[in-house]
């Protein structure tokens, strides 16, 4: 990450998922990378999605490690629940089910935003991002099905464009972004890979994740990317 300040800090929420410790062992092995904080369920201290106090208290905790972290990448999400696999049709959607997609894909992710944006600093290129998806993506919607996943990415996009717009007055080089990392062999892609043009290791995906934030700029901040660096539309 050669566009953060030298030495950076990071912190990596969601770690103990694939493509979590895949980016962490990313910015362990940066030598421009001082510190690497991973947080998750089974942390010190946890941080739990669904629990904002969780969220609270881990953000208190690092501003007391740190007043300022450059890198603040959120690697959480759910696909299947409680084992639901996504809806093909309109007549198998779950309430609950689709509850639950909203609560980990769309509200943890703004909570993080709430409570960790103010780690950002001010006076510098920053990084807040967050996996999305491009099936979140009403404009490139072709096929339907799935309606709890597309629905929760696509209001998670919807909160990094606002969550964008307002650090933009505050944090004037952040760069807020959502990422599309592909499919990628982890347990959340794996009933779904065998239709998918290329599947993607986590320590591929991850390294081309943190290539596209490296390369963005304030100009880019709010939108959807892939891991080929391409914009995606919204």
């Amino acid at each position: 990450m050669d566009s953060l300040a030298h030495p950076f800090r990071a912190v990596v929420i969601g770690a103990t998922g694939g493509l979590g410790r895949a980016f962490v062992t990313h910015l362990e092995n940066d030598p421009n990378c001082a510190q690497v904080v991973a947080l998750g369920r089974s942390t010190d201290p946890p941080l739990e999605l669904t629990d904002e106090d969780s969220i609270r208290h881990a953000a208190a905790w690092l501003a007391e490690q740190a007043p300022e972290w450059d890198l603040i990448i959120d690697a959480t999400g759910v696909l299947t629940i409680d084992g639901h696999r996504p809806e093909k049709r309109l007549r198998e959607l779950d309430p609950t089910v689709m509850a639950q997609a909203f609560a980990v894909n769309a509200i943890g992710p703004a909570l993080i935003f709430k409570h960790f944006a103010g780690l950002l600093p001010k006076d510098r290129k920053a990084v807040l991002a967050t996996l999305s998806a491009r099936v979140g993506s009403i404009a490139d919607n072709h096929s339907g099905g799935w309606l709890s996943y597309r629905a929760s990415k696509a209001a998670l996009n919807q909160i990094v464009r606002t969550t964008a717009l307002e650090l933009r007055f505050s944090h004037r080089r952040a760069v807020v972004a959502a990422l599309q990392p592909g499919t990628v062999e982890t347990p959340l892609s794996e009933p779904y890979r065998a239709r998918a043009p290329e599947v993607l290791t986590p320590e591929r995906a991850t390294g081309a994740l943190l290539e596209v934030l490296d390369a963005l700029g304030p100009e880019d901040s709010g939108g959807l990317f892939d891991f080929e660096h391409q914009r995606l539309p919204y």
